[in-house]
């Protein structure tokens, strides 16, 4: 385990189920087998990220195997590396980390990191082979230079962040949506759709290595685009004649659009 607290950024060790720190600060773990790394005092709201509605709908949603090309080519990127340590942040209930696990052999640490206690502990539950934690993305529990991969599927995050606890010649893997991800459902949402932008970030200290395109079109049926609808942002700004038009709606075609680069620490 290479958790850091969160509080004074101290190495964690585990004691039977209770992580400690030097400064005695103690977090334990809870029965799913995550560990909250969240300090009350970081928090902005009582329960933040994604609620259990949101949640639900993203596990149905992906368990239709929509998303299931996005999956691989994510895990793709991490297949070849010996024994490496690699962070999935905003892990949601862990689908890309799960995958991402089964990828790599035995002797590497797969964490997922979300700051919705919701999901994670969902995500505890149905994978025992990664190690899960409530914390901030803003604020990671890791100790400097412990990470070998940092995946990133659409989370925030603060680039110091990412660069303290990657090690030299680590590798940041992103996904950001693609100029046209999802515009069949924004445009029964907004008077005027906009297009993504679809230029790379740029990150100090990391170098774009890999650009990777996915697109495809999505054949949603028996009412997975209101699956699909309620896991987004977007739901948000949906009419309630919208979102019962996409329950009730036998077949609903919408456009999957992905970028997918890969970063070096240089």
């Amino acid at each position: 385990m290479i958790y850091a607290c969160p509080l004074c950024s101290q190495p964690l060790a585990l004691e039977s189920r209770t992580f400690q720190c030097p400064n005695n600060h103690m977090f334990d773990k809870a029965k799913e087998g995550y560990v909250n790394l969240m300090p009350a005092h970081h928090k902005h709201s009582k329960n933040p990220g994604d609620s259990k509605e949101m949640m639900q709908a993203r596990r149905v949603f992906l368990e239709s195997g929509h998303y299931q090309n996005l999956q691989q080519q994510v895990s793709k990127c991490v297949e070849g590396i010996e024994a490496p340590t690699v962070l999935d942040i905003g892990c949601g209930e862990g689908y890309y980390t799960n995958k991402i696990a089964q990828t790599l052999n035995d002797d590497a640490e797969v964490y997922g990191l979300d700051i919705s206690k919701v999901a994670v502990r969902y995500a505890s539950k149905r994978y025992a082979n990664c190690h899960f934690s409530v914390a901030s993305s803003y604020k990671l529990p890791f100790s400097d230079n412990s990470l070998d991969v940092i995946v990133k599927v659409y989370a925030p995050s603060k680039q110091e962040e990412l660069l303290r606890c990657l090690k030299p010649n680590g590798l940041l893997i992103t996904v950001t949506p693609g100029a046209r991800h999802l515009y069949q459902l924004r445009e029964r949402i907004y008077q005027e759709v906009r297009l993504h932008e679809e230029e790379a970030d740029e990150f100090s200290g990391l170098e774009l290595v890999e650009q990777t395109k996915l697109n495809y079109q999505m054949q949603l049926e028996k009412g997975l685009g209101f699956e699909l609808l309620q896991m987004t942002p977007f739901a948000w700004k949906a009419s309630t004649e919208l979102q019962a038009e996409l329950k009730d709606c036998g077949a609903f075609e919408c456009e999957a659009d992905f970028n997918i680069q890969v970063y070096r620490v240089s």
